[in-house]
């Protein structure tokens, strides 16, 4: 027992070193982002600005993607945390459309510099790595499902599977968003919802 209890703390005493060590990774690739207002940094970079090495940085990460991944994971809840507060109260529909306003406005090309993880990182996830898509936007596609089953509930939605309605709004809303640069009248927030409305309510139930 007491041989246990000494290895169960030497391990403890070792997982939190690493999760110090980890957070520091993270700390300084945010403070290196922030600087550049940008994802295009170099792992030399973080771990300069960690003050540990290259070696430790390989402990913990297997790539510079992997701890984009990490911290667009950590970012993530923290916008969904700010989306729900700010949506929740309201009809089914109109706390929709506040949902999709704001991500498409997190998503939005002229945020790369307040936060280039959702404006530049998450455009590029979507293109190379869609595999990892579904995993790093799952807090966020949960509680757009929970709205839009709410919706159904009021009897306002179009015929079909909810969840797979929710899958429409939310790719509508950050794919859209990303692509609405370099033409001389981008698609706006507004008309995505549009669209989103018109996809998911019978044309009858709109008026």
């Amino acid at each position: 027992m007491w041989r246990d209890r000494a290895i169960e703390r030497s391990t403890r005493a070792a997982r939190d070193r690493a999760a110090k060590r980890v957070q520091q990774f993270l700390d300084a690739a945010r403070e290196v982002i922030a600087a550049k207002a940008s994802t295009e940094f170099t792992i030399q970079e973080v771990v300069d600005q960690s003050k540990q090495s290259v070696r430790s940085f390989y402990q913990y990460f297997d790539s510079k993607h992997e701890l984009l991944l990490v911290l667009f994971e950590e970012e993530m809840g923290i916008a969904v945390a700010r989306i729900r507060a700010a949506t929740s109260e309201g009809n089914p529909l109109d706390r929709l459309e506040q949902v999709v306003l704001m991500v498409y406005e997190l998503c939005a090309p002229g945020r790369v510099s307040e936060q280039p993880l959702f404006a530049e990182f998450a455009q590029r996830l979507l293109v190379d790595h869609p595999e990892e898509v579904v995993a790093a936007y799952s807090p966020l596609y949960e509680y757009v499902a929970e709205i839009v089953e709410q919706v159904g509930e009021a009897g306002l939605l179009r015929e079909g599977r909810p969840r797979r309605l929710a899958a429409v709004v939310l790719q509508a809303a950050t794919v859209t968003a990303g692509r609405s640069t370099g033409v001389d009248r981008p698609i706006t927030g507004e008309e995505v919802w549009r669209f989103c409305l018109n996809a998911i309510v019978p044309d009858h139930k709109l008026s």
